[in-house]
């Protein structure tokens, strides 16, 4: 099943759960099973032996009413919903030896990741839903917190802070209406999963580091609606930690705001990404970039459309990036380096940061880069309008090649350029690609280097 192929494959998808937790199968509220939601009470048994046996029975519904219930990992099974009353609140343990490692791997920064509040492993028709909360209690898994409360840390626990919820192998996922908020890493993440649905989502992750809002890892057929991300890292973030790609994934009407960067594909991308349409979207106050395209560990990017996207106060509106970096993970081989190619950004408008709050400044609104031994295949950006603050005295350092370093536009300083910034580019084509200046900039508007063949009109 594709669940995004047509309005007749999204309705399909409603009826298998409407079939899969429909009034003939058990609904179990946990405070019957013994749950006491008072804030203080550990309830991971309880919670679940309630998901456990709904799923014995055939599954169905474990609601959970009003109250604050504390636990730790819990693990969702076949055909079980996970319903949450607009006053109940999950509030994750203070204590590691409450979390369960559901599949280990190093990310990126080095760090060992597995833990989670909410998980599930090797399963189909799940669901969370309702209008209740999520809370990860992540500020508990900080230095300041650990010192505060005198725990003392052992091997790898300080880097393995849990992420909230955590989807692994795993198919017909569907999170609705729930509010998700301080992780201890990142918010959601979907491992090797399918068919997963993800609408009306409030995420609010600002407790850690690395707190990211929604992590699309190795996954596909993907279809995430009308979310509200509020993060501290990435709020979308399209990855693979395993060489299987990520593709066929759709987001609509979202609202996100970051203090790292909004829409982001990598930067651990050693699998594919390609058939992704990301359009309606709205971004305001993000200081480390609005769409930030990556391949730097052997991902070939390519049929990639982001449309009718508006920025309000962003960070380097637009930053696309092929590198060598080439790092591996979960023991896999090492790839070559991938590529980018027919990607379509239309249709944006936006407005960035002031010289005072630029990481970059003064700020420039697109650099897109490949390497002088890779270059990007194919750029199409048509209806783009930015308008910038101005302020350079158009004195600029040689902007380095940085091949194998961490993918990040402000490792490069300030661009020679105002506007748009492009080197090794077999074919980049622009169409009213307008930048506004606020005040004078004496860089020049375009630079392009290494570019095989370009068109503007």
């Amino acid at each position: 099943m594709r669940i995004f192929r047509g309005c007749i494959c999204v309705a399909a998808f409603f009826t298998m759960f409407a079939i899969g937790c429909s009034k003939k199968e058990p609904k179990i509220n946990v405070v019957a099973m013994g749950a006491v939601g008072d804030q203080k009470t550990l309830n991971t048994v309880v919670f679940q032996e309630a998901i456990d046996s709904c799923s014995n029975r055939g599954g169905g519904v474990v609601f959970v009413p009003k109250g604050v219930y504390v636990i730790g990992t819990i693990l969702l099974k076949d055909n079980v919903t996970l319903e949450l009353s607009e006053n109940a609140t999950l509030l994750g343990s203070e204590h590691f030896e409450d979390y369960i490692n559901i599949d280990p791997f190093t990310d990126a920064t080095g760090q060992v990741r597995g833990n989670c509040l909410v998980g599930a492993r090797d399963v189909q028709n799940i669901s969370i839903i309702g209008k209740g909360t999520i809370d990860g209690n992540g500020g508990k898994f900080t230095p300041e917190s650990y010192k505060k409360r005198k725990v003392k840390l052992k091997g790898q626990k300080n880097a393995n802070r849990p992420f909230l919820i955590r989807i692994v192998r795993s198919s017909n996922v569907k999170l609705q209406n729930i509010r998700i908020q301080q992780s201890g890493a990142w918010a959601v993440h979907l491992y090797q999963s399918k068919d997963v649905f993800l609408e009306d989502l409030n995420i609010y992750n600002h407790c850690n580091k690395n707190n990211d809002g929604i992590d699309l890892d190795s996954s596909h057929d993907i279809f995430i609606n009308n979310c509200k991300i509020n993060t501290e890292d990435d709020a979308i973030c399209i990855k693979a930690t395993s060489s299987l790609p990520t593709y066929n994934v759709k987001v609509r009407n979202c609202w996100l705001k970051s203090d790292w960067g909004a829409i982001k594909f990598g930067t651990e991308s050693m699998g594919d990404f390609y058939k992704i349409d990301i359009q309606d979207c709205f971004i305001r106050d993000t200081k480390g970039g609005g769409i930030k395209l990556l391949s730097v560990d052997g991902s070939n990017m390519h049929d990639v459309v982001i449309n009718n996207i508006t920025m309000e106060n962003v960070d380097m509106p637009i930053f696309i990036r092929l590198g060598e970096r080439l790092r591996t993970y979960r023991n896999a081989e090492k790839r070559i380096v991938g590529s980018i190619k027919n990607v379509k950004i239309s249709n944006v408008k936006a407005t960035t940061m002031g010289l005072d709050e630029a990481r970059v400044s003064p700020p420039s609104g697109v650099f897109i880069t490949g390497t002088p031994n890779y270059k990007i295949e194919q750029i199409s950006l048509e209806n783009i309008e930015i308008t910038l603050p101005g302020g350079s005295d158009g004195i600029a350092g040689q902007i380095k090649e940085n091949v194998k370093m961490y993918p990040e536009y402000t490792f490069f300083n300030v661009l020679p350029a105002y506007g748009i910034f492009a080197r090794h580019i077999e074919n980049l084509d622009l169409k009213n690609v307008v930048f506004l200046l606020e005040s004078k900039d004496a860089r020049k508007e375009m630079i392009f280097q290494d570019v095989a063949r370009k068109t503007i009109k």
